[in-house]
């Protein structure tokens, strides 16, 4: 085999896996259309949370706290056009806080402890976990819901812990951790889309 037909073949197969991972978002994206309902009902409820003055927590691990911080950093600043800015606190921005806990009280409590030291009752902390098992995660759910906290999830497949620690959960079915952090950004722009339109906001 020539060089030029390994780079042809080698191109193929990127190619191929590349259209693997599409088709494999798209069928995700599809089965993922019938939690739009609840994408619906979590905006208008978190957008009445919002305007009354109360608070969203967000918390995650590695690319789910990245998913947490985009959620927060839409309603502190905008989604897609002005708006008064919202109260939004990702859980893991703390590195003091996140570190001290960790070290005094073990990792599993560091979201946990400030749940309860940031949010109020009618307050709602979004809980992203791909695998729905993160200790750390599900600590903060119990403690949330243990204080009046809504508390909801979106995960990868369930039916998992931190889905069945939550007042309401999202399972977005898919078999690779990439393609379900992608659609978690879809629905968190989803629910942005749905707080706008409730607070009046037009693009």
């Amino acid at each position: 085999m020539t060089a030029g037909t390994t780079g042809a073949a080698s191109r193929t197969r990127t190619a191929t896996a590349q259209d693997r991972r599409l088709e494999a978002l798209a069928e995700a994206a599809l089965r993922f259309r019938e939690h739009v309902p609840t994408i619906g009902t979590w905006g208008r409820r978190l957008a009445g949370v919002l305007r009354g003055g109360g608070r969203l927590l967000a918390c995650g691990n590695g690319g789910s706290a990245a998913e947490a911080q985009h959620l927060t950093a839409e309603l502190v600043g905008r989604f897609e056009d002005e708006r008064r800015p919202l109260s939004a606190i990702p859980l893991h921005c703390d590195t003091s806080s996140v570190t001290a806990i960790g070290n005094d009280y073990g990792p599993a409590d560091m979201f946990a402890r400030q749940v309860q030291a940031h949010g109020r009752p009618g307050d709602v902390l979004m809980c992203l976990s791909t695998s729905g098992r993160s200790p750390n995660v599900v600590a903060a759910a119990h403690r949330a819901r243990h204080l009046g906290i809504t508390a909801w999830a979106i995960t990868g497949p369930g039916p998992n812990a931190l889905a069945g620690a939550c007042d309401d959960a999202i399972t977005v079915e898919a078999a690779a951790t990439s393609t379900v952090q992608e659609i978690h950004l879809a629905a968190i722009h989803l629910l942005c889309g749905v707080i706008d339109d409730v607070l009046g906001v037009r693009p």
